[in-house]
């Protein structure tokens, strides 16, 4: 109730000297505690666990899986191959460009030997029909073990 008069007084006489020391600071104080209060409420929102988000758990299998992936020998001949090939003027990993992206080439398919078959043949003979009408150019003076490393690493992409 003084506080209300003190503003009241503050503001009909426009002097905003009227406040008091012991106002000013519990203003602050009260500021402050309240600042603290929401800070820690959304700090703990975020961090929590609750609703079956195990996200943390998860992801870091998921960035362990990952580096492994790109340890793995498969993988770096298939990119090294790829990188001296002239594979990415048309295709890049995660944007789709004249022909489509890596990933969604990996997240279509299943990474197994069939699959790795099929790929490789469509790298050297090329083709059309499959991720729309621009058809992929031919590579015949790719070899089959090549061709092969190239679409494991394709495939190695999936996520």
């Amino acid at each position: 109730m003084i506080l209300h008069k003190q503003k009241v007084t503050m503001h009909l006489t426009g002097n905003y000297w009227d406040y008091n020391f012991s106002t000013i600071k519990l203003y602050f104080i009260m500021k402050k505690t309240i600042l603290c209060f929401l800070l820690a409420g959304s700090l703990y929102a975020c961090s929590s666990n609750e609703g079956g988000n195990k996200s943390s758990d998860t992801s870091a299998d998921k960035k362990v899986e990952t580096k492994d992936v790109y340890d793995d020998p498969a993988f770096i001949a298939g990119r090294d191959l790829v990188t001296k090939s002239d594979c990415l003027g048309c295709h890049k990993i995660d944007e789709t460009s004249t022909g489509p992206a890596y990933r969604s080439i990996a997240n279509k398919y299943p990474n197994n030997a069939a699959t790795l078959d099929t790929l490789a043949a469509k790298i050297i003979k090329g083709g059309s029909g499959n991720w729309g009408t621009i058809p992929m150019a031919a590579h015949p003076g790719i070899s089959n073990e090549d061709a092969h490393a190239m679409a494991k690493y394709v495939l190695l992409l999936k996520k």
